[in-house]
């Protein structure tokens, strides 16, 4: 049997280590041993599996910072094996997972369960975010410290924001002691209300109530003037406005000790796409304007917004085939994420190396996880890309439990090919 795997002759974007060039990765007992630049010697191919790399992208594994595996209490909508079974599928060797489970992942036995079901699973490196208060009901922080113990890597009440200010400012005071990251869920309550979809001209003429855009972005000002007053670092996720945007890059020139992402459905899609009711469009914060989209993508150009997540949010029909007022927020994206990216380069908007930056070497340095680099010693966690592979995204090819996305029927143009976890496949496309 080989004792090694060769990715021969691909081309390798290492932004970590600058590098993109052709070239080939050697790997040895779950470790890079050796990158090679140019050809490859074929005298060097012995007792190795070889797998040919020719027209594809050798990159470090991609990380996605923010999913929901529904597990524990929502397994008919995910669990953590056909998660990051599906993470496997879209490229993704980790992923940080969201506590808004059933229990909310508020304590060490939570933590616990998810760490040995992602374990047993094998597919992808699962890192736990802990709640910041307990049930994230917002009334009390939750145990900083036994969550650290147990392995969780950052907190956020995601799913809710952290409404009392007193609170998130405590919250951001005490977290530096266990050294974590807050993961701010933006949005004013009292604003968004009973709203749907996004404010304007189409949720009038469609009779639906609308999430006006000042919701996200009134949060987000209150929590970077509170991150800059307690000097700490916070995270915001999923950000959707052009506003949102411009308050970043604002803190960020001050100086603020901020971080943002974004997903795919912000930069691909608008509020269009609800078209006649269609609940597969249905996410919190809504798709948004044409004129906000493209502020999204500015943002991911000129490096305002530092990650690409997917907020992976599985749901079963049970939630989804109702009344657009009723169904659930939330798509599923682990699958999509690298084609729909792609698009952003081939659109020239963003490069191939800020593409990977964006999907594993920042969401790496901004959690504080090992990851996004493919330098001598370190896990084989690496991604083939294909960058022409064309496919249409078909429900049945879906390996998530659940099916909620828009893009389905969707002919899509680039691909994870192959995902290695500490040298070893756990998808195969080739």
């Amino acid at each position: 049997m080989p004792q090694s795997l060769l990715l021969k002759n691909g081309r390798i974007i290492d932004p970590a280590n600058g590098i993109d060039n052709p070239g080939s990765i050697l790997i040895e007992d779950g470790r890079i041993k050796a990158v090679y630049s140019g050809d490859f010697a074929d005298s060097l191919q012995e007792d190795c599996q070889v797998i040919d790399a020719s027209g594809k992208w050798i990159v470090p594994g991609l990380v996605d910072m923010h999913v929901h595996l529904r597990e524990p209490g929502q397994e008919y909508k995910e669990t953590v094996e056909t998660g990051t079974k599906a993470a496997a599928s879209g490229g993704f060797t980790a992923v940080a997972c969201m506590p808004n489970t059933s229990p909310v992942n508020d304590n060490e036995a939570v933590t616990a369960l998810i760490l040995a079901k992602a374990k047993k699973a094998g597919f992808a490196k699962v890192y736990p975010v802990g709640a910041i208060s307990h049930h994230s009901d917002g009334s009390r922080l939750a145990e900083f410290g036994e969550l650290k113990k147990a392995g969780a890597v950052a907190l956020s009440d995601d799913g809710q924001p952290v409404e009392n200010s007193q609170l998130m400012r405590r919250a951001l005071e005490y977290s530096a002691n266990y050294n974590f990251l807050l993961i701010s869920h933006a949005e004013d309550m009292s604003l968004s209300g009973s709203g749907v979809m996004n404010e304007g001209p189409l949720s009038t003429r469609l009779g639906l109530a609308g999430i006006p855009s000042i919701a996200e972005e009134i949060m987000i000002y209150r929590d970077l003037a509170i991150a800059e007053y307690v000097n700490r670092p916070i995270h915001i996720a999923h950000i959707s406005t052009r506003e949102s945007v411009d308050l970043i890059r604002r803190a960020k020139l001050k100086g603020c000790q901020v971080t943002a992402e974004t997903t795919p459905h912000y930069f691909t899609l608008t509020e269009k796409a609800v078209g006649d009711y269609n609940t597969l469009a249905k996410m919190n914060p809504p798709l948004r304007s044409i004129d906000d989209r493209q502020a999204i993508q500015d943002g991911l150009q000129d490096g305002t917004i530092d990650a690409i997540a997917t907020d992976h949010a599985p749901h079963s029909r049970l939630e989804k085939e109702v009344e657009f007022d009723l169904a659930a927020n939330g798509i599923i994206g682990l699958e999509t994420s690298v084609p729909l990216t792609l698009a952003l380069v081939r659109d020239e908007i963003i490069t191939p190396a800020r593409m990977i930056e964006l999907m594993s070497v920042n969401p790496c340095r901004i959690l504080g996880v090992e990851g996004g680099s493919l330098a001598q010693g370190v896990p084989a966690d690496i991604t083939l890309i294909d960058p022409d592979r064309i496919f249409t995204y078909e429900e049945k090819d879906v390996v998530s439990k659940s099916k909620n996305s828009p893009f389905l029927d969707w002919s899509l143009q680039g691909k994870a090919v192959l995902t290695l976890l500490d040298g070893n496949i756990t998808y195969s496309d080739l």
